[in-house]
């Protein structure tokens, strides 16, 4: 909106608000301040409809490490959504398909994570249980919005270069294709199938993974800020054809408008953590948790990044990982633990961190995990 607007003003002339990486600034700044100005109401509203839920452990001892936690509001992921949809609106170019489709994304898993939140609540007050939607409801949901993310995302592409003359057009294509491969030039050229499968995968795997991460004051909302802001620089290095050539970076055209999102992201995740932090005035719930990590995810495969957000996002590997492993042990030794409680985060909790320990080495990990990552996009 904003864009289009200087744009407007602007005509003809060369200002740092055509950047993306600029406007991406810009979002994030304003989002934190919408989150942080109207956190306060959002909370006292949450306060009001006593919209608060409680986690509960098949471990007596986490619960009781938990019981504090009992009257703080949940589905505060409302205030993340709004903030980075209207951060994306008014500094992104809206006419980019990838940000068009980027916000159907954000709204899709926000509706999905709220349904669920509110079958939560209102199963608990009917019945004392926590039953929201079954995994395999979330499941179908996420792996659908997948699908139709990851053909139209392919289109696209196609579509995206088929303004170019020759040969060109083909290297083009093929560099769309191309499954970016960290510490290797070249990566692997993919056709339409391993594309789609490795969409659903990711987009799917992310969203659940960051989900599971929420489980402690402030860890998602710091590790996803941390992702976001890698992610910022990746989304503009990979829309901006000079600087992906230079690095050996496939160049998808238009996907730099993803550097705003990934600001407005990483903006709302700062300004929640302000009040998400310990001890917690207020949690996302999967109304937030679902969408940001769906959202990172379908970043990380329009920019053909999928291998690097292991790196980047190692924390919420690790957590998705524990609770595979975890389920797995559990039913081949016939109820023995791997862990203490999974995710790991509870593992170390109860091993005799504090919450707020926990929460720090995570968010150091994550951010080793991030510098990481920035180092190999010049190591090929």
């Amino acid at each position: 909106m904003l864009y289009h607007l200087f744009r407007l003003m602007l005509e003809g002339r060369h200002y740092a608000y055509e950047n993306p990486l600029f406007r991406a600034t810009l979002a994030a700044l304003f989002c934190f301040l919408f989150v942080l100005i109207l956190g306060p109401r959002v909370i006292r509203q949450l306060v009001k409809y006593k919209v608060g839920d409680h986690a509960e452990f098949d471990h007596e001892s986490l619960n009781e490490l938990m019981r504090d936690k009992q009257r703080i509001p949940t589905m505060g992921g409302i205030l993340i959504i709004a903030a980075i949809m209207l951060g994306t609106l008014l500094f992104a170019d809206f006419m980019v398909f990838y940000v068009q489709l980027g916000i159907v994304c954000l709204l899709w898993l926000g509706a999905l994570g709220a349904v669920d939140d509110w079958f939560k609540l209102t199963a608990k007050k009917r019945t004392g249980s926590r039953d929201g939607l079954k995994s395999y409801e979330k499941l179908l949901f996420q792996m659908g919005l997948a699908v139709i993310v990851g053909y139209f995302v392919y289109s696209a592409g196609q579509t995206n270069h088929a303004w170019v003359a020759g040969a060109d057009a083909v290297e083009s294509r093929e560099a769309y294709r191309v499954l970016s491969v960290p510490f290797y030039k070249h990566g692997f050229s993919l056709g339409t199938a391993p594309f789609m499968l490795i969409a659903v995968l990711v987009i799917t795997g992310t969203s659940n993974a960051v989900n599971f991460t929420d489980g402690m004051d402030g860890l998602a909302s710091g590790c996803v800020g941390i992702c976001a802001l890698v992610f910022m620089i990746l989304a503009y290095v990979v829309g901006d054809e000079t600087v992906a050539r230079k690095l050996l970076i496939p160049h998808v055209p238009h996907s730099g408008e993803l550097a705003v999102m990934c600001g407005a992201t990483l903006g709302a995740c700062a300004g929640f953590l302000w009040y998400n932090c310990h001890p917690a005035q207020v949690f996302m719930g999967d109304t937030g948790s679902l969408p940001l990590g769906g959202v990172i995810g379908y970043i990380a495969v329009v920019t053909r990044q999928e291998l690097m957000l292991f790196i980047v996002g190692g924390v919420f590997v690790i957590e998705a990982v524990s609770v595979m492993l975890q389920v797995w042990y559990f039913k081949t030794t016939g109820g023995r633990r791997m862990f203490r409680c999974a995710p790991l985060h509870h593992h170390y909790h109860l091993s005799g961190w504090t919450e707020t320990q926990t929460v720090t080495r995570f968010w150091l990990l994550g951010a080793m995990f991030a510098v990481f990552a920035l180092a190999t996009m010049k190591l090929r």
